[in-house]
């Protein structure tokens, strides 16, 4: 797998209605003589031409917004109020660096020694949190940033430890950059990638492009929590960082067709590509709205498990990422002649 591809990939920020920076990289990774069209929502349509024509019609979906924060209030003093887009944990965001408009600032809250009783243990909520960027008053703030700007955790791609990866927006940029990397390589047969925007939102763009790709089969490339860390229970894991690809049988957007799911843990075995499934019924992706649409589509997801996933430092491993990888690669295939 291309590393340096993710990389750039998880540094380009697009948050959900902000993909526009992603998309615009990632059609120019694409061969010139690739047909794409993008829909008025926002979504990257891209038709790989085979050697032949399928029995059935595959489609691969990834997206690439990534969770991130919006303006909502200047203070007179120059602090800012930001909204969270997506599904971000207060926890995850006390004293770290966000970036709007390429202005970096850190986000802050009342002094711990200033809070008593039950408010001295508890995370503040994003609400009564502020964005300090430096800014001495709000006249001056306002000559670099305006409401409704987009803001994006500020957070470096960095490889550590034993083949790990730790960076923002591993969810979906992973999937974005698989798919990029099929779609130069040469196929045996027709498919279609979708880059689908606002996942993090509601899937909001799979519910589009489904209708206008209507595939057979549709592959959903995402990333899903990993809780294996100590003192967790073993059933609470859900998943875990270096077994593999992550398959889904159920989340709380899809109940995945029974058989499918069987089938492609089999593949994977039959080509000996690391595997696992999720034990805890948890998260959603862009699965939830593509089964459902037009007339119905069977629809699997294979996901990277990732640690501290929505945060400044999501963590996952290459080895992992190979599996995804690799077995996308074969479901391809084995969809469109089954």
């Amino acid at each position: 797998m291309n590393f340096e591809l993710l990389k750039t990939l998880c540094e380009l920020n697009g948050t959900s209605g902000d993909e526009k920076n992603v998309r615009d990289f990632i059609i120019s990774q694409l061969p010139e003589d690739f047909e794409y069209t993008v829909d008025p929502i926002g979504n990257l349509i891209v038709n790989k031409k085979g050697e032949n024509e399928p029995k059935n019609k595959v489609a691969l979906f990834a997206h690439m917004d990534e969770v991130g924060f919006i303006v909502t209030y200047i203070h007179e003093n120059g602090f800012v109020n930001v909204a969270p887009v997506g599904g971000i944990d207060n926890s995850a965001l006390f004293g770290k660096k966000i970036s709007v408009n390429g202005h970096i600032g850190v986000v802050g809250g009342k002094a711990i020694h200033q809070c008593s009783g039950d408010e001295a243990k508890k995370v503040p909520d994003i609400s009564d949190m502020y964005v300090d960027f430096g800014f001495e008053n709000r006249e001056i703030a306002e000559n670099y940033l305006n409401l409704g700007d987009c803001g994006y955790f500020k957070s470096d791609y960095i490889e550590f430890g034993n083949d790990m990866v730790k960076s923002k927006a591993l969810d979906d940029r992973l999937g974005c950059a698989i798919m990029i990397e099929l779609l130069q390589k040469k196929s045996k047969i027709n498919y279609t990638c979708v880059f689908t925007v606002q996942e993090e939102v509601g899937t909001r763009g799979a519910i589009a492009s489904a209708y206008t790709v209507n595939p057979d089969y549709a592959i959903v490339i995402e990333t899903t929590t990993a809780s294996d860390i100590p003192d967790t229970p073993e059933n609470k894991k859900v998943c875990k960082v270096g077994n593999g690809a992550v398959v889904s049988f159920m989340d709380r957007g899809t109940v995945y067709n029974k058989d499918l799911y069987k089938k492609v843990r089999e593949i994977a075995d039959k080509n000996g590509i690391p595997n696992q499934t999720k034990t805890v019924v948890a998260g959603g992706n862009d699965a939830a709205a593509i089964h459902k649409s037009a007339g119905g589509v069977k629809t699997v997801a294979v996901s990277l498990p990732c640690r501290y996933i929505h945060s400044s430092s999501s963590v996952g491993s290459k080895k992992d990422m190979e599996s995804v990888k690799a077995l996308c690669e074969v479901l391809v295939e084995e969809f469109a002649n089954g």
